[in-house]
């Protein structure tokens, strides 16, 4: 087999596999009665505490106006909400409220099983490898963007 080859199949392989994983993943997430997005915000603001929604957006990457929405959403819910910045009247903090909290408290660790799952037949080394190859080919391919 060429390399050229090879780097189809790794390419075909790739994208099954991140697609199915995708797929667990955001069922295990509607699960609990949240989009992925809305999962994403709140696992950021569980790990991380109060910050600033424009931060969020930059972390995981969302637009502005898309965690303007999602925060909208969760707030309606009562699972985050907002904070103004008495040092800076242009800035906004979300955090979870408490029973953001107390959500995220019961379905995280549920949330972090289903990932267990994923990789169960690696061993630790295979999935310190996996994730160092699949950085490397990450950092290559955003090379390629234009």
């Amino acid at each position: 087999m060429t390399r050229n080859e090879d780097s189809l199949k790794a390419l075909t392989t790739i994208l099954r596999a991140a697609s199915s994983v995708e797929r667990v993943v955001k069922e295990d997430m509607i699960s609990y009665g949240l989009n992925a997005t809305e999962f994403t915000v709140m696992e950021y603001l569980y790990n991380k505490g109060k910050q600033p929604i424009q931060m969020i957006g930059k972390k995981i990457l969302l637009a502005s106006s898309s965690i303007t929405y999602v925060i909208d959403r969760l707030e309606e819910k009562g699972l985050v909400q907002r904070i103004a910045d008495v040092k800076d009247r242009r800035v906004t903090f979300a955090e979870l409220t408490a029973e953001g909290y107390l959500k995220m408290e019961d379905i995280f660790p549920k949330h972090a099983q289903t990932i267990e799952k994923i990789f169960k037949n690696l061993s630790d080394d295979d999935l310190n490898k996996l994730r160092t190859l699949l950085k490397e080919v990450g950092y290559e391919s955003a090379k390629l963007i234009k």
